[in-house]
């Protein structure tokens, strides 16, 4: 097996592990996520009208993801605690036709930085996931029938692997 293509949390034992990331060296790394929830349109001109009943929906959804990045390291049990530098939340309405599947609904993409030994992909992944869950949260009332999907990575620079791009 290749030297990338073993499972960095495991140990030579089958034991989960965090990896020790001591001699690595500090470089700068970033890394893009995205996460999309789907809605009833009513759901999403609620938002976009500021007209939700918890407030603003989508100021809350960038905070909420901003904060979970910060905290990613406290609810992914391998995931080592990371000084960010940067974490970025936007939040952008989709409206009918402007995708393939016909979804409206809310595209979150998130961009998290780091100077250190070991990549921040979890930090941006969490964030997308956690913005997504508080739309959700915001907005259950009148859509229980919301999903969240497609969070994906779609870019992660720096460290010993380089770039990564989704295609």
């Amino acid at each position: 097996m290749a030297d990338n293509q073993h499972l960095t949390h495991i140990d030579e034992q089958g034991d989960v592990r965090m990896v020790d990331v001591s001699e690595k060296a500090d470089t700068q790394r970033i890394a893009v996520a995205e996460g999309f929830i789907s809605m009833r349109q009513e759901t999403l001109d609620l938002i976009t009208s500021g007209e939700a009943a918890k407030g603003d929906v989508l100021a809350c959804a960038r905070v909420a993801g901003v904060m979970a990045a910060k905290k990613t390291s406290d609810i992914i049990p391998m995931c080592h605690p990371l000084n960010i530098t940067k974490a970025k939340v936007s939040c952008a309405p989709v409206q009918a036709g402007q995708r393939e599947d016909g979804r409206v609904g809310i595209h979150v993409v998130t961009t998290c930085g780091v100077t250190g030994k070991t990549g921040i992909e979890m930090e941006a992944l969490t964030a997308a996931s956690v913005a997504c869950l508080t739309i959700y949260d915001m907005c259950k009332a009148v859509d229980r029938g919301m999903e969240i999907m497609d969070v994906r990575l779609l870019k992660k620079d720096g460290g010993k692997s380089g770039l990564w791009q989704r295609d």
